[in-house]
């Protein structure tokens, strides 16, 4: 039977756009004639382009930074709405009702963050249980573009080659998609937080303790004196992600 909170992780090679360069993402999602104007490149996205590439990812995420509605510290109430619905979901036999209302409140928290790979997760296991499989792969796509694209950002390894994220929440999604558990995160520097790993990551034999994430685009606009508290994570009620096939 099918388990709620599908995380349908597909990353089977790291997003060739690479580091973000701040200068080539403004100038190319700001003109009208590049492949990579943002208007253009955001009507694909929201229409479920399954043509979009890692480097239409890469110009999409990153250039959201530059956009109005990119409010980085803003609550999210649809978001909270929908986690409280999925929690309250059985996964054996989900209401029809509730999971419609899932996707209903989900498209006004996607509203406010495009990009959560916890938003486009419930909305794929949403779709799927109502049995719409096109609407469901078409936003695991969405999810895993956007999670290929933080990933290729860098290794995260040190803090001069960290992930790079427009949400503090998106580290910590991307963390729950490799399977690892975390701890508090720490500021190591005025744009990288550091988040340690509950158990570490062994990697060529090198053990990780953790994982670097430069936040810098959401300190842009940070209000004076503003404390952020951390979102949960899409996993809860020991409801584990699967693959999606």
């Amino acid at each position: 039977m099918k388990r709620l909170l599908l995380l349908s992780l597909l990353v089977p090679a790291l997003a060739a756009a690479g580091v973000p360069d701040e200068d080539m993402i403004l100038d190319r999602t700001m003109d009208a004639q590049s492949a990579f104007y943002y208007p253009a490149l955001m009507m694909r996205y929201n229409a479920g382009d399954e043509t979009l590439t890692d480097e239409d990812y890469h110009y999409l995420y990153y250039g959201y930074a530059y956009r109005d509605e990119y409010k980085p510290l803003a609550v999210n109430p649809d978001l909270d709405k929908m986690l409280m619905l999925a929690s309250g979901i059985d996964p054996d036999k989900p209401d029809r009702a509730t999971l419609e209302t899932m996707v209903s409140v989900g498209n006004d928290a996607l509203k406010r963050d495009p990009f959560s790979p916890k938003i486009l997760n419930l909305m794929s296991f949403a779709y799927g249980a109502l049995g719409d499989k096109e609407q469901e792969k078409a936003w695991s796509d969405r999810m895993n573009g956007v999670i290929r694209t933080i990933l290729g950002s860098g290794d995260g390894f040190t803090q001069k080659t960290p992930r790079h994220v427009l949400m503090f929440d998106h580290a910590l999604d991307v963390l729950a998609a490799e399977g690892l558990s975390f701890g508090k995160a720490r500021i190591v520097s005025r744009t990288v937080e550091f988040v340690p790993l509950v158990v570490p990551y062994v990697v060529e034999g090198k053990k990780r303790k953790g994982f670097y994430f430069d936040f810098s685009r959401v300190y842009w606009n940070k209000p004076e004196g503003y404390t952020y508290q951390r979102d949960r994570t899409w996993q809860f009620n020991n409801l584990k992600p699967r693959t999606y096939k």
